[in-house]
């Protein structure tokens, strides 16, 4: 049983018993607490943490998911071991608020011996210490007696939120193989693998360890889909399944060397973290030197250095990709869709790497010699990260092969001392507004498209310095929320609103910029006059920014329409800057434009300023918005309502931002610098309004 028919079998299994399959979610998380989507639980926490209310009580998917960084992180162990992966997907089963333990261990037991077939002796249940109920459920379904443990059992996706106990299904993969029963000393010799989790996630758990009930008991269960495959194909090592075959045998006809006993970790990491690469950046992460893009860029350059130890020096993993497409593609068809976008970045990080790699190891060389004790200094190792983008993992696998190690500890040292020269802010306020928004609500911000000078507003919450205050005085610098505002929060791109906050005739704070934490709109500022947690203000916005930034956002839309006319349909935004001074938009496209592109563009954008097209600002659903054919944000995640901006016939975009009416009220844009800022990836400054005159 292939790939594909295991998890056409697992959907079709649970869509007969009242579950409403979904795609996978994108691995880059709703949750800033996570760099990647490393469970299938991830896509539900808010409804776990009853923020949300379900679409279906019950639910099942196969969920795409990245350990590569941070808590979660299996990137050390690919390749020599068979059943660690940075990429993986996760076969899942969800019910919020309906069936509970029993039947969820219903399901399991009968999926596994009843449709899979497995060997009901080869299966051994573990359940945690405290959960007396599924202990009994085991007895009662199977005639398990489980085997019960602590912190194994016990299941969350990070430090906070959602958590329960868990009963997990192992499997005996044969007796000739090393290692004992699961909670026992030799476990990990590799004859049990966990094949199937289900958590009963009953409560939540807060930054302190507390737990709390959830409002509904729900279920979550996890199922690896490469190790399923692995025991239905009757292999004891993933990478022997069809899929990592596949994989390897096209990496080998583009490295020209066969696999045999010596090389095979490097084609297993090469596998591996191709999966990985090319999931993440088609689903919107691009490579850079900060979180996921660093972690998207250290995988890359991990699987070149195998290919280079392989004898390959040439594009590598932007060579595999279309066998990746055809391997995964019909049951993830963003692959196909992407191609050329992914295969553009990955050759461009393949060649900024090998460009680093030589000049880096002319700087080790230059080291060596005076190196102690076959011992790198780890301020060496910090410089070649520091300049030239080596992981410390990198330089010790080079070193490795020398017969050399690193000072981990002094690299470590230097990374600290970086990190506490550019830290500016130890405690980002971003978070510390998210850690009251049970005490703070949600700001009604519902006339920020059609702001009133005058609105009445009540001051809920004052920031001054990293605390939470009740009042202020003249010369602090605050971040105030307000129960409703009329000022627009920065969001997607778009700088927030300045104004003041008035008492009276006096005004208390001026503002220097609304900005969003969450669903709370807080108005960054400097005190002129005391403030007060409880005072009656008047939020008043500065109508000459506000009108500069509207024009500059619905001229974004326009250059987005006019350089997929000019360049190719293939051009789509990939972040944006609009503020009342400049317009910056990042887009897809693998060269430099030309000073006859760049004319081109501007003067088509130009064009439709000068024609005063209508511009409609329109409220729909997701799927009407698509079957208009309203453009979306590349990586953004959209509500099942949308706002949908339509300038004539020539731009339709999902936005949230301030928009004209008609174009001619944007008077005329001017396009200042074209660049790259990233493989693949270009920005364009522009001016619009009075500016670009």
């Amino acid at each position: 049983m292939n790939y594909d028919e295991i998890r056409k079998l697992f959907l079709n299994y649970f869509e007969q018993h009242g579950h409403k399959i979904v795609p996978s979610a994108s691995l880059i998380p709703d949750d800033p607490t996570l760099l990647f989507t490393v469970a299938g639980m991830v896509p539900w926490k808010n409804i776990f943490l009853g923020n949300a209310a379900p679409e279906f009580p019950r639910v099942a998917d196969v969920q795409k998911c990245i350990r590569a960084g941070g808590k979660h992180n299996d990137l050390d162990e690919v390749g020599f071991d068979g059943r660690h992966h940075t990429f993986f997907e996760m076969l899942g089963n969800w019910s919020f608020g309906d069936y509970f333990k029993e039947e969820a261990i219903k399901m399991s037991w009968d999926l596994l011996t009843n449709v899979l077939k497995l060997d009901p002796n080869r299966i051994v249940v573990t359940t945690h210490i405290s959960d007396d109920e599924a202990t009994a459920l085991w007895k009662k379904i199977a005639g398990k007696d489980a085997i019960r443990l602590d912190k194994d059992n016990w299941w969350s996706a990070g430090d906070t939120g959602p958590c329960g106990p868990c009963t997990e299904m192992h499997y005996d993969m044969g007796a000739d193989l090393p290692g004992g029963l699961p909670g026992s000393p030799n476990e990990d010799g590799g004859r049990y693998v966990e094949i199937w989790n289900d958590v009963f996630m009953q409560y939540n758990r807060d930054a302190n360890g507390n737990l709390t009930n959830l409002p509904k008991c729900n279920v979550d269960t996890g199922a690896g889909l490469e190790r399923w495959a692995a025991v239905m194909q009757g292999v004891r090592d993933n990478y022997d399944t069809d899929l990592f075959q596949h994989l390897m045998d096209a990496t080998s006809d583009v490295v020209h060397v066969a696999r045999n006993a010596d090389n095979t970790p490097s084609f297993k990491i090469i596998a591996d973290h191709l999966r990985a690469v090319g999931f993440a950046i088609a689903d919107g992460v691009i490579p850079s030197n900060t979180d996921r893009g660093y972690v998207i860029r250290r995988i890359l350059r991990r699987a070149m250095r195998h290919g280079q130890l392989l004898g390959h020096n040439g594009p590598l993993l932007s060579a595999l990709y279309p066998a990746l497409v055809r391997e995964m593609g019909a049951a993830y068809p963003e692959l196909a869709r992407e191609e050329k976008h992914v295969v553009e970045i990955i050759k461009n990080e393949e060649n900024a790497f090998r460009d680093m790699l030589q000049n880096g190891l002319k700087l080790l060389d230059s080291e060596l010699p005076n190196v102690q004790n076959s011992v790198l200094p780890g301020a060496v190792a910090f410089k070649l990260f520091d300049t030239y983008g080596f992981p410390l993992d990198l330089t010790q696998m080079i070193l490795r092969d020398r017969g050399m190690t690193v000072d981990v500890d002094g690299f470590d040292a230097a990374m600290r001392e970086q990190k506490e020269r550019s830290r500016a802010d130890t405690r980002g306020t971003k978070v510390l507004w998210e850690s009251v928004s049970d005490k703070v609500p949600a700001t009604d911000d519902t006339t920020k498209y059609a702001p009133v000078a005058d609105m009445s507003s009540k001051v809920l919450a004052i920031l001054r310095n990293g605390e939470f205050v009740d009042s202020a005085v003249p010369g602090d610098n605050v971040e105030i929320a307000l129960d409703k505002t009329n000022f627009y929060g920065t969001q997607g791109g778009q700088v927030g609103d300045t104004g003041e906050l008035r008492i009276g005739a006096d005004t208390v704070v001026t503002v220097a910029e609304a900005a969003r934490a969450g669903n709370i709109v807080i108005h960054k500022g400097t005190v002129q006059k005391p403030i007060n947690v409880g005072d009656k203000v008047v939020s008043v916005i500065n109508p000459i920014v506000r009108e500069q930034t509207t024009r500059a956002h619905t001229a974004t839309h326009l250059l987005q329409a006019a350089l997929r006319r000019v360049l190719n349909t293939d051009v789509e935004q990939r972040g944006s800057r609009v503020a009342p001074d400049s317009v910056r938009f990042d887009f897809s496209f693998g060269r430099a434009m030309t000073d006859d592109e760049k004319t081109a563009v501007e003067n088509i954008v130009n064009d439709w300023i000068k024609q005063d097209m209508d511009v409609k600002h329109e409220e729909m659903s997701l799927d009407a918005a698509k079957s208009r054919g309203a453009m979306a944000l590349f990586g953004e995640k959209y509500g099942d309502i949308v706002r949908v901006i339509t300038a004539g016939d020539v731009s339709c975009e999902l936005c949230g931002g301030t928009h004209v009416y008609h174009t001619g009220e944007i008077i005329r844009a001017r396009i200042n610098k074209e660049k790259s800022v990233a493989s693949g990836i270009r920005r364009i400054t522009m001016s619009v309004g009075n500016l670009a005159e």
